[in-house]
């Protein structure tokens, strides 16, 4: 008899040990299930905060220093969203430089004093498109996707340039996260001689659009970062709450609503550029990191050095080369040009 009531006991110890680790695995499968709803939430609510920045106004630049110029008014590649910008067109002009601006910024980069380098173009025979990506200055748009929806006004861009331009080519310069909608926009862009069947790979309206890469003969990068999401993780971990965590999983987010998958291996595109590129980038930028824009100049240098002029603004912070050192940045982009388009 002792035996059998021992046995029963025993078998309700085993029970109750046996219910108390299921509770106790439910317990820490519940806080692990929150702590996953919470970083889930907290990415979203990031996300949605970085992408609805406000738009920026453009600068009243006086009538009297600003060069004459024609107020264009264009459709995106995506068809939906109007945008608005600058023609500045001059006499037998070579090529058109087309500048693609920062996130939170418009069409004029460096505010009034951008003057100055659209006078230095077109006293050289350069035409210069300035425009409103979406969501700045005035053009239409709601949300800011960091170059990962802006490619397609850079596409719209090229787009409308070739209709109103007598150069049948353009060069296109990055500021910042331009640089990501720059790249993304050339590399959609079919490449030059591909046959009916290579080209089948391309969506019917990039095929409509009647250019291909080549008609892209230049770039021109203001502090390009060496991926895409690069820009995005910076300003998650300096303006984010948790940002250190959240940095990581943020720029995944704001791809997915522009239907981008993948980020952009920028060092590795624009060491490979089979064409003239310029890069220039502050000594002290912290943001992205002058010593990893150091990397994509030396990296560029030894895959194309002939192709490739470079300049370090010292002392100058993430997109403050132009501030710190205008004639010095200015005199680098018009060697470049002068020593590729002529």
């Amino acid at each position: 008899m002792t035996s059998g009531f021992q046995q029963v006991a025993d078998d309700r110890r085993k029970r109750r040990g046996g219910s108390g680790f299921i509770v106790r695995s439910a317990l820490i499968l519940s806080i692990l299930a929150a702590v996953l709803i919470f970083f889930v939430v907290l990415t979203i609510s990031s996300s949605n905060h970085l992408m609805s920045i406000e738009k920026t106004s453009v600068s009243n630049v006086p009538s009297n220093i600003l060069p004459s110029y024609s107020t264009c008014s264009f459709e995106s590649f995506d068809g939906q969203t109007n945008l608005s910008g600058w023609f500045f067109k001059c006499d037998n002009p070579i090529t058109t430089v087309i500048v693609v601006h920062n996130a939170g910024s418009n069409r004029l980069p460096f505010g009034v004093n951008m003057v100055d380098l659209v006078e230095n173009l077109l006293d050289n025979n350069y035409n210069v498109f300035l425009f409103d990506q979406r969501n700045s200055g005035e053009s239409e748009g709601d949300v800011c996707n960091y170059g990962y929806l802006e490619w397609q006004d850079v596409i719209g861009a090229i787009a409308q340039v070739r209709s109103i331009s007598v150069t049948t080519n353009v060069v296109l310069y990055g500021i910042g996260t331009g640089c990501t909608s720059t790249m993304l926009a050339y590399d959609k862009l079919p490449e030059s001689g591909l046959t009916e069947s290579e080209l089948n790979d391309y969506p019917e309206d990039i095929l409509k659009l009647g250019f291909d890469r080549s008609y892209v003969i230049g770039m021109i990068f203001d502090s390009p970062a060496k991926n895409s999401d690069d820009y995005i993780t910076a300003s998650v971990e300096q303006t984010e709450f948790l940002g250190s965590i959240t940095k990581s999983f943020v720029p995944y987010a704001i791809r997915i609503s522009a239907g981008e998958s993948n980020s952009v291996n920028l060092v590795a595109e624009i060491s490979r550029l089979q064409m003239p590129v310029c890069i220039i980038y502050g000594g002290h930028d912290t943001f992205i990191g002058a010593d990893k824009i150091t990397q994509i100049v030396e990296e560029r240098n030894r895959l194309n050095s002939s192709l490739t002029v470079s300049r370090m603004i010292p002392g100058a912070g993430y997109l403050e080369s132009f501030r710190m050192g205008k004639d010095e940045y200015i005199d680098t982009i018009m060697r470049f040009m002068q020593s590729y388009f002529i």
